[in-house]
């Protein structure tokens, strides 16, 4: 079994969970109203600012020797530069207030995620950005396209692309990126290395699916609120 395998087998359990969520499945299929959808936006925002910091403090830590890690970091960097603007544009053209989302800091799952990967990797294990990697474009591989389109449809803006361009680029990049990351976690040797990159990823998961639960715990609120 390749390591990409174990690493597969080894989260699934975490997966299987995050699937299980009922807002990512009715995201999925049916799209999400306006309010949902730039909450969602709000928080893949508060991740997605701290990739590329993320991949420069992994840099920061990874052993000299592995130069393939290091290579692999430095176009993981190259292709992340700039994708949180793409979504503040997003939230900005469906009438969101995306300054104000600059200055916020996301809620407490996105920022526990976040803050977990800064501390394991710089305390813990380097290795440890690869689990975060899997979670987040392998998620998006599987409902980013899908996402977009039904949100689309459920907000009467099919056709445009313009509110969806992190979505809709984010669907085709992962793809992409999957193959790479597969090659990648093959090379990388050690029970220790491979250890922190499962048990990343298994938090990720976690957090990542507690991040959806809240968005729909808070949209159920609002809408308690508004009918009132």
């Amino acid at each position: 079994m390749s390591f990409y395998d174990r690493l597969i087998a080894e989260t699934q359990a975490a997966r299987d969970a995050f699937f299980s969520i009922p807002i990512v499945l009715e995201a999925a299929q049916n799209g999400v109203d306006r309010d949902l959808y730039i909450a969602y936006l709000t928080e893949a925002y508060h991740h997605v600012r701290h990739t590329c910091p993320l991949l420069a403090h992994t840099l920061a830590h990874c052993p000299k020797e592995d130069t393939a890690y290091r290579k692999a970091l430095l176009e993981y960097l190259d292709e992340e530069q700039g994708h949180e603007e793409w979504i503040l544009d997003d939230i900005a053209h469906i009438g969101g207030d995306a300054e104000a989302v600059r200055r916020g800091d996301g809620d407490w799952p996105v920022r526990a995620m976040v803050s977990w990967v800064y501390y394991a990797v710089g305390f813990l294990n380097p290795y440890s950005m690869l689990g975060m990697v899997l979670v987040l474009e392998g998620t998006s591989v599987d409902i980013a396209s899908a996402g977009a389109d039904a949100v689309r449809k459920r907000l009467g803006m099919i056709g445009e692309q313009k509110g969806f361009s992190y979505l809709t680029s984010h669907g085709t990049l992962d793809r992409e990126h999957i193959v790479f990351f597969q090659n990648l976690v093959n090379t990388v040797e050690g029970e220790e290395n491979r250890r922190a990159i499962i048990d990343t990823a298994n938090m990720v998961y976690a957090l990542w699916g507690e991040m959806f639960a809240k968005l729909a715990r808070d949209a159920e609120k609002r809408n308690e609120q508004n009918a009132a």
